[in-house]
């Protein structure tokens, strides 16, 4: 994919929006005066210039000066035959094209991208039309039995699109013409280039390659492959090129029966366990079993060898039944036979485990499993499984100097300079990384509440701690019990009533009171029904102590992560009560500050605020502002007929630190928040009666800063043409017209940053909170940062990178700067910055609770691997939505999610 895409950057004076728009890339488009004096359309925002606050710093990022060739660029639209084929597949066909089938055509290396796209850097002679085809030929896939047949012929049709001097790159990187289309066109090519050697020799996905270099195998049929990301991109008056790290998800090599044996999580010696489930409890494979396995394997590539031959086969499903009862009739006609009788009469190839299932493939034959081995470098497009999360995490993270060694090895791995494909197109990469000003925001002061030793302080690289400090706005808790679902006989040392009195002592730690220092406590089993339970102790407490609890805190065994679910489903949609979980592990010897962090999750829920911003902008009751953040959460790749789950935050009280939020489900893998009008009018009118009740006085919020999470750079336009007038149109609604800012935060980025010098790292080896990249590194005009606002901990710290697409407010570089570093203070329960502003987070955290808003034991599958027929995807869709229930009313003025 090419740099960007998108749209979207609005460009009145000092980038506001203005009216009008544009032909090209589309969005919201207008002409502004570059410093040299040319008319130049940017989207959305144009960078106000760069900032100048914070002590400057040099850093090292990830990024390699490239050379900008200075030649002609054809492009030519590719036509592979008429079926979808992968991408490796389509790439050595193209190879195979220019090196074998017509070398006389392609005398110089010509670069394709495996999907639309090829380039070159001289005119190919395909006649007076610039079109031709030609024929490819390759050795069919298939079973032995078919071998007899010629090898299959791809068609290839290549014509002529366009022809690009490169110099447009040049004058786009300094800032004289727009991102049109031969710009777009120019980066897609240099970037098709820069990966066409490593596509042809590793396996790769869309940007990264991956090599066998210290891969692992981590259980469950996967294996872990370190590899290579690397993207060229624009910035001021340069283009580099973006190389990082990159990990690759793989199937396990080897036997086939090995790989379903390990995903099922079943002993390598009980092949046996393949066979088809006759009764209950027989050992052998059960319906929902095989489903799971092959959704697993489905796409799998596998080769078999029986009768002199080695063949490549592509799994599309399995049987239901073994070798041995798998029926088939024989292509020249006959009685039907058994794929195991064909085996052993038929080839001579007796199945030593008959009865085990087989695998079907593309054509319709059928191969025992026994006989498929799995090839190495296939890479898994699935979500990691839950229980595999920690060994990836594990595997990827790399420290500071390590991960900046393994990205210069990587230069070595990719050699740029010995590719044909890059020289072809006159590039060279710069071995050494880039080293850039960055400067480190100072951090905004936190205001503690009546009673703190220490009311005010100033987090130091990120952190800080609730030692002599009181809640800003302490709630009292006046009525709570205790449900505990962890065995009875671990509580030996510790009683529940040494945890409640832990529990008080902790609270009024932090300011708050417990007006009941002795709950009642109930023990519960957690293969019961949930719900029922905690409603009956509800009633119980309300009959001992007159009035019903605010709080239930939960003590729940390890691997309860069912009873937790069932417990937020009853908190936050059925009774809108609020609701703490604890681990008995966690919690059954807790510290001081273990119970301080668990107060600040207590305390927002109840309705508190636990911190506000000092002296900032946000808190200006002249101009009062209201923050909002909105992410959409997709189902895992691959899952037909699941919903995505949409979620809004907005700010409340005139300290932007006190937060509600909505959610809603939609049509699955779709970014764009079809109900945003309605989210934003649900948050402005509780903004406006929470003003009425809580801040008698307040005026109307004068700016709304909205963030919005999760969205790529080719998505920008529609925001701007979808999403923002809908924003618009709710502040309309009610009689609100603040001016809006929006800005969008990329977490799914590969730039890293690097201290140069040890001084300016902190004790984690990455660079301090506050390390801010604007020059050198972003955009060539366009309004764009990279900020490090988190402390690192294991591993390198990733920035998020902000892109102010639409800006009525007017902010400046250090403006906009400030206010996004200081969000990232304010995340209610932690005592520390986070790595996005706290609006943002909390709309992760609501999308990723969308399942709590089902009933608990209900059929709707929310597993990783979870899909359905494509012919039922809308059914089972309106299925999801009528099981959506909404958030209690109690719980919708509440930060409940915490």
């Amino acid at each position: 994919m090419p740099p960007r895409l998108a749209p979207g950057r609005g460009a009145g004076p000092r980038g506001g929006p203005t009216r009008g728009g544009g032909a090209g890339r589309g969005g919201i488009r207008v002409a502004i005066a570059a410093q040299q004096g040319h008319q130049v359309e940017t989207i959305g925002v144009r960078r106000p210039g760069f900032g100048t606050g914070g002590k400057t710093v040099n850093t090292i990022v990830n990024a390699f000066e490239i050379t900008i060739p200075d030649n002609t660029i054809y492009h030519y639209d590719v036509v592979v035959a008429s079926e979808k084929l992968p991408a490796r597949v389509n790439m050595l066909l193209f190879d195979r094209l220019q090196k074998v089938v017509k070398p006389d055509v392609f005398t110089r290396s010509a670069v394709y991208d495996g999907r639309k796209n090829a380039f070159t850097t001289y005119r190919l002679p395909l006649g007076p039309n610039d079109s031709a085809e030609f024929n490819v030929t390759m050795e069919r896939q298939g079973p032995p039995s078919q071998s007899s047949r010629p090898p299959k012929v791809y068609p290839i049709k290549l014509t002529k699109v366009a022809e690009i001097n490169t110099e447009i790159l040049h004058r786009f990187i300094d800032g004289k013409v727009s991102q049109d289309n031969a710009v777009t066109t120019s980066l897609t090519a240099l970037n098709v280039a820069i990966r066409m050697e490593p596509n042809l020799r590793f396996p790769f996905n869309s940007r990264s390659f991956f090599t066998e270099d210290g891969r692992t195998r981590i259980g469950a049929g996967i294996e872990l492959w370190r590899g290579y990301f690397q993207s060229i991109r624009p910035s001021q008056a340069k283009m580099y090129l973006n190389v990082d790290v990159a990990t690759g998800m793989m199937f396990k090599e080897g036997p086939l029966i090995q790989l379903c044996l390990e995903y099922l999580k079943l002993p390598g010696n009980e092949t046996k366990r393949l066979s088809p489930q006759r009764r209950p409890n027989d050992g052998g494979l059960s319906d929902r079993d095989r489903l799971s396995l092959q959704r697993f394997v489905t796409n799998l590539r596998v080769s078999t060898s029986y009768g002199g031959h080695t063949k490549a086969l592509t799994i599309k499903k399995l049987t239901r039944e073994g070798a041995n009862a798998s029926m088939f009739t024989k292509r020249e006609g006959g009685p039907s036979i058994s794929v195991a009788n064909y085996f052993r009469n038929e080839l001579n190839r007796p199945l030593k485990f008959p009865d085990l299932i087989c695998i079907e493939v593309g054509s319709g034959a059928i191969i025992p499993l026994e006989l498929c081995t799995v090839p190495a470098g296939q890479i898994m497009k699935k979500q990691i499984p839950a229980d595999k999360t920690n060994d990836v995490v594990k595997f990827s993270k790399l420290k500071p100097e390590e991960r900046l060694a393994k990205i210069r090895q990587g230069l070595t791995v990719l050699a740029h300079g010995q590719s044909d494909y890059v020289r072809e197109f006159g590039m060279a990469v710069d071995p050494n990384p880039m080293v850039v000003k960055a400067r480190v925001i100072a951090p905004p002061t936190l205001r503690y509440g009546q009673g703190s030793k220490q009311a005010t302080i100033s987090p130091f690289n990120g952190k800080w701690n609730m030692t002599d400090k009181k809640l800003f706005r302490p709630q009292v808790i006046k009525n709570w019990i205790i449900v505990i679902y962890e065995n009875q006989a671990r509580f030996q040392t510790h009683t529940p009533e040494s945890i409640a009195a832990a529990f008080c002592r902790g609270a009024e730690s932090v300011g708050m009171k417990v007006a009941d220092r002795e709950p009642l406590i109930f023990w519960e089993n957690g293969h019961g029904n949930i719900p029922e339970q905690l409603k009956k102790n509800g009633l119980t407490c309300l009959q001992q102590k007159q009035q019903p609890p605010d709080l239930i805190v939960v003590i729940l065994p390890e691997g309860g992560n069912h009873i937790y679910t069932a417990v937020k489903h009853f908190g936050d949609i059925l009774m809108g009560v609020a609701t703490q979980c604890l681990k008995f592990s966690k919690c059954g010897n807790a510290n001081m500050q273990y119970w301080a962090n668990v107060m600040l999750k207590v305390n927002v829920k109840l309705g508190g605020i636990n911190n506000i911003l000092e002296n900032s902008s946000l808190n200006d009751p002249v101009k009062p502002t209201i923050v909002m953040g909105a992410d959409v959460m997709h189902p895992a790749p691959g899952a037909v007929g699941r919903p995505s789950f949409a979620s809004l935050v907005s700010s409340v009280d005139l300290t932007t630190a006190k937060y509600i939020s909505c959610s809603r489900l939609q049509t699955g893998r779709q970014e764009m928040i079809d109900d945003l009008e309605d989210m934003v009018k649900e948050v402005l009118i509780s903004y406006i009666g929470y003003a009425k009740t809580f801040d008698q006085g307040k005026k109307a919020p004068a700016r709304l800063i909205f963030y919005r999470d999760g969205v790529s750079e080719p998505q920008f336009k529609h925001v701007l043409e979808f999403e923002l007038p809908k924003i618009k149109a709710a502040c309309k609604a009610v009689n609100l017209a603040p001016k809006i800012t929006l800005i969008v935060v990329g977490k799914r980025h590969h730039i890293r940053m690097f201290p140069q010098n040890r001084g300016d790292a902190d004790g984690s080896g990455n660079c301090k909170a506050g390390t801010t990249i604007d020059e050198g590194l972003g955009h060539p005009t366009e309004f764009d940062y990279y900020q490090l606002t988190h402390g690192g901990l294991i591993g390198t710290s990733r920035p998020a990178h902000y892109s102010v697409i639409y800006d009525e407010n007017q902010f400046s570089a250090d403006g906009m700067q400030n206010l996004s570093f200081s969000l990232c203070h304010v995340y209610a329960r932690a005592t520390t910055s986070v790595s996005i502003p706290a609006p943002v987070y909390y709309a992760d955290i609501v999308c990723s609770r969308a399942k709590h808003h089902y009933a608990p034991g209900g059929d709707l599958d929310f597993s990783e691997t979870a899909t359905q027929a494509s012919s039922h995807a809308e059914s089972q869709l309106e299925i999801y939505r009528a099981g959506y229930k909404p958030l209690h009313a109690k719980q919708t003025r509440l930060m409940y999610f915490m």
